[in-house]
């Protein structure tokens, strides 16, 4: 409400409290300036009312919400549900243009805002949780293995000899795919075993750009967060090798953002070697509703190439999703959750090492692993392997999910390549296990609750042999990987 409205105000009701609600209102603006002025994550979080107060004044400014406004093209932002039109804040026109995701639309000044302003709060989030010196980012509307599809196909454009993409195993089936709906030729390397964790083969890695030649690969691809005992990558190194050889490198940070430790991996690597671009999931980081990914890196320009390879424009739902809880959050909620799920950590690893040792079983050892934990599960497979993959089931079936279990010996092939001792990212790890992980918003009464949970099944599992008795599991549960793209 500017002055003048304001003063009118005061002909109806009395000034003083006009006045003092105009200095509230003021108040919601003096926040929206700074944002509007710094561009960052505001320090402490906002009211809802503030952010839709915000969101309406963007609205405002989108040409399908102008009064009286003559749409006569194809594409005008209409909406036939009112419900669907609040869903979005009546921000119907999307981000981006045909030829850029993050070029501003003419009749869409609102929504171009809200891209441009997501874009630059999220940067500041990066650099936050550890990664001081990337350079510029934007928030794609895929989720991860798309994005990572996307950094792929620009490179194919700078070296479009190359054939090959250098991968560490990792066994998700959406990051390998990325290479190949990207038409490339993954080239695995299996990782190697150092105490109970799997880490980077660096030889290997280095015998295959020997063996191909840098100039037929395309980059290596590498992972920060995974399942334990992998652990992320040895980025300093592949990093540096990548230098050496001059070869792209492109980092899957699936949900890295929220671990301190991946994103130290990630500045060191860029400040010792070469990492062209890292992609992080924005539901596994933010907790927003799966749809969005991050594509970062240090070399802005490559950044934008990354973003106009992007055909089309694009849905904002992401966009809007991650500006709506960064800024209802502020710069320290955000530091709170990630503060909280790296003493969920600790908690989780503690409950889970006694509750093995009870069961005969132990928690590995994977010290280089920030969110993931693994126990083993030997004692089952003596009974039976049968009893390995039944325990995932009646976890399955008893609401604790995110648990996976992971037997011995499994094959998958996908797209032509068969994997041995799929799930567990090695062809012969030596013991079956069983994964849980800390991850941002986790609480300690999720893990007290699976802690019990898990303890009865056991026990079943232990006195009633394959069958488990009265704990029967029912049918079978899915033991794929959930996603981690």
């Amino acid at each position: 409400m500017n002055s003048e409205n304001v003063t009118l105000c005061e002909k109806t009701v009395s000034s003083s409290y006009i006045r003092q609600g105009s200095q509230a209102r003021r108040g919601h603006e003096q926040l929206i300036r700074h944002l509007l002025d710094q561009g960052k994550c505001p320090e402490e979080g906002w009211s809802e009312s503030t952010v839709e107060l915000f969101l309406n004044e963007l609205a405002v400014m989108d040409s399908n919400n102008f009064l009286g406004n003559c749409g006569v093209g194809e594409r005008e932002g209409r909406v036939a549900s009112s419900l669907v039109a609040r869903r979005h804040y009546r921000l119907i026109h999307g981000i981006g243009r045909s030829g850029d995701i993050a070029a501003v639309q003419p009749k869409a000044a609102g929504s171009s805002l809200l891209n441009k302003l997501t874009n630059s709060v999220v940067l500041d989030i990066l650099k936050i949780s550890g990664v001081r010196s990337v350079a510029s980012c934007f928030v794609v509307p895929m989720a991860t293995g798309m994005s990572l599809t996307l950094c792929f196909l620009t490179l194919r454009h700078r070296r479009p000899k190359a054939r090959y993409i250098i991968w560490p195993r990792i066994d998700q089936k959406s990051c390998f795919k990325s290479m190949i709906t990207a038409g490339f030729e993954p080239v695995v390397v299996e990782n190697v075993t150092e105490g109970d964790e799997l880490r980077t083969d660096l030889e290997a890695v280095q015998r295959k750009i020997d063996e191909l030649g840098a100039e037929n690969i395309l980059c290596v691809h590498s992972t920060t967060s995974c399942f334990a005992p992998r652990v992320p990558d040895r980025l300093e190194e592949l990093a540096t090798m990548c230098a050496k050889h001059d070869i792209p490198h492109i980092v899957n940070n699936a949900y890295g953002v929220q671990s301190s430790k991946c994103m130290h991996l990630i500045q060191q690597g860029a400040r010792v070697g070469r990492i062209d671009a890292f992609v992080q999931s924005l539901d596994k980081n933010f907790m927003v509703p799966v749809g969005g990914a991050i594509i970062a890196g240090f070399d802005e320009c490559f950044v934008q190439e990354i973003s106009k390879m992007y055909p089309g424009r694009a849905s904002a739902s992401p966009s809007l999703d991650v500006l709506i809880t960064l800024l209802t959050l502020g710069a320290n909620g955000y530091k709170r959750y990630l503060t909280e799920r790296k003493e969920i950590y600790s908690f989780l690893a503690e409950e889970l090492k006694t509750l093995a040792s009870a069961h005969g079983e132990r928690l590995l050892h994977t010290p280089h692993n920030p969110i993931s934990l693994a126990m083993s599960l030997d004692g089952l497979q003596a009974s039976s392997n049968q009893a390995v993959t039944q325990l995932g089931s009646m976890l399955f079936t008893r609401q604790v999910s995110g648990a996976r279990v992971i037997p011995l010996g499994k094959e998958q092939t996908i797209s032509g390549h068969t994997f041995r001792g799929f799930m567990s990212h090695s062809e012969s790890y030596p013991c079956p296990y069983l994964n849980a992980a800390s991850a941002v918003g986790i609480t300690r009464g999720d893990v007290t609750l699976c802690m019990k949970r898990l303890d009865k099944c056991l026990k079943a599992l232990k006195k009633h042999g394959k069958t488990a008795g009265s704990c029967s599991a029912g049918p079978q549960a899915d033991q794929e990987a959930p996603d981690e793209e």
